[in-house]
């Protein structure tokens, strides 16, 4: 066991997975694209992740945020949820979003992944604006072959 710095014992294997997937937040988090639109992964794990954004500064001529910067958020969801459970690499082969509503302040992007065969795996992503549900985004990721891992065609 080891005594990690937030006070909690955790073995070898656990304290490298939490690294791992530290390491990923950040990368996603520091990525130019996702500092451009002010993105923040506020919480994410295996299957799962949340992201928020403020739509300040990414509006469209109509004064509502931009369908590409609500399209934005719901990806940066999709990509950590997708890859924060470590392991090779997932992309995105397949998107499909639905905008519901206009929006003009802070959104929140919550990504669920509903399915995963071992290749593909599909997830869930809902935009809020509070309580108030500005688009859904439907994604499918595959996991690249690697040297690493045996998914073989």
């Amino acid at each position: 066991m080891i005594f990690c710095q937030t006070g909690v014992f955790m073995s070898a294997s656990e304290q490298t997975e939490k690294c791992a997937k530290d390491t990923i937040i950040s990368d996603f988090n520091q990525s130019e694209f996702a500092r451009l639109l002010g993105m923040k992964i506020t919480e994410a794990h295996d299957g799962y992740a949340r992201v928020i954004m403020d739509c300040k500064g990414k509006n469209n001529p109509r004064g509502v945020a931009h369908g590409g910067a609500v399209f934005a958020l719901a990806d940066q969801a999709f990509g950590i949820a997708a890859n924060c459970g470590g392991g090779a690499p997932r992309v995105a082969v397949s998107i499909h979003i639905q905008y519901l509503a206009p929006a003009t302040g802070t959104l929140v992007a919550i990504a669920r992944r509903v399915e995963d065969n071992g290749t593909f795996s599909t997830f869930q992503v809902m935009v809020y604006e509070g309580e108030r549900i500005i688009a859904t985004f439907d994604g499918v990721a595959i996991l690249l072959d690697t040297p690493n891992n045996n998914n073989s065609k």
